[in-house]
């Protein structure tokens, strides 16, 4: 099970980091407008995103490439609160769907959590790795 969220993740986070430099214009909108230099805040953010995918993936970088992942959705949170209380600037965005992302955000945080930075003890290993 834990491979298998290992490789999930990993697949996750090179998929949306990729999509940072493919549609920039997608998260240009989410940026809150305190923020300096917005594109260059999407294309750093895109390229943690693929780093951190890339390093879940990788055994020996797992453990950091996680935490780097975690300190990344709490860095972007304040977009998704930004974006909820802006929710007029997103008609094609269901406002439920803007109230669910914030919750998810937490999830994500524990799968990270869960998958690639704990240390599984020995005891369930061998399940951890199935």
């Amino acid at each position: 099970m834990r491979t298998f969220s290992i490789v999930l993740l990993s697949l996750l986070f090179i998929a949306a980091g990729v999509n940072h430099f493919v549609s920039p214009g997608v998260y240009l909108k989410i940026m809150p407008e305190y923020l300096p230099w917005p594109l260059a805040l999407v294309y750093v953010s895109g390229f943690f995103e693929v780093l951190g995918g890339v390093g879940v993936a990788v055994p020996r970088l797992r453990r950091a490439a996680g935490w780097g992942l975690i300190a990344l959705l709490v860095a972007v949170f304040p977009a998704n609160i930004d974006m909820l209380m802006n929710a007029d600037q997103f008609p094609a965005i269901p406002v439920w769907a803007m109230v669910a992302r914030l919750p998810l955000q937490g999830v994500l945080i524990a799968w990270v959590w869960w998958a690639a930075v704990r240390r599984p003890d020995t005891a369930n290993a061998a399940e951890d790795a199935s």
